[in-house]
């Protein structure tokens, strides 16, 4: 890829990945209520699934999405289903007690696991990324270049822009809450991240494929 075309790549990305989505919010969510490594698991799940949606991609599944309508709407059902899920859990779940710090959970091998696992099914069942995607990185393709080469530098260009983003929202939230106190910062993110999970799963359902 030649350079300015992954300028120009990047530059484009950067401008989508700087709107705040799903993946944004869960990743500042799990950064306040768990600390670091958690935002890390976070991470580590999302690249994962844009990985695979790359991968997708570059053999034309996105493709076959938009011209399969029912394979878009099972993804999409389960994609918005599985947002949805995650708010009311959020906003009807236990509340951590009020001595109890943001970054006090406890950092085990089973809990990073089930963090990334939940930051995977959100990246992965949501098809308009895919779709996205399709449209998109054919865009900065060059014939006389490597193919498979061209999707690796921008996969690699990819997850430097998600890191570099959402740590930057992660540290911006983390300065803010320290104005406020640990119990009434994490039960605020818990209604406000509840509430816009289940925003964001009701417009997915509205999304079309086109």
């Amino acid at each position: 890829m030649a350079l300015h075309l992954w300028f120009t790549f990047f530059l484009a990305y950067l401008a989508t990945t700087a709107t705040p989505g799903p993946n944004v919010l869960l990743v500042v969510r799990n950064a306040l209520r768990h600390g670091p490594a958690a935002m890390g698991a976070t991470l580590v799940g999302n690249l994962t699934a844009q990985l695979l949606v790359v991968t997708g991609v570059a053999l034309g599944v996105g493709a076959l999405l938009v011209a399969m309508p029912s394979a878009f709407l099972a993804l999409k059902i389960l994609g918005a289903s599985y947002l949805i899920y995650l708010g009311v859990r959020q906003l009807f779940g236990s509340n951590v007690a009020a001595n109890t710090p943001v970054a006090a959970v406890p950092g085990s091998p089973v809990a990073k696991w089930r963090i990334a696992g939940e930051a995977f099914l959100v990246s992965v069942s949501n098809p308009k990324a895919m779709i996205f995607l399709c449209a998109f990185l054919p865009q900065f393709l060059q014939a006389d270049r490597s193919v498979p080469v061209q999707f690796i530098v921008m996969y690699l260009t990819i997850a430097a822009v998600v890191i570099s983003v959402h740590s930057v929202y992660c540290y911006t939230a983390f300065r803010f809450s320290k104005r406020l106190s640990a119990a009434y910062w994490v039960a605020l993110i818990k209604r406000i991240s509840g509430a816009l999970f289940i925003g964001l799963g009701l417009r997915l359902l509205s999304a079309r494929a086109v």
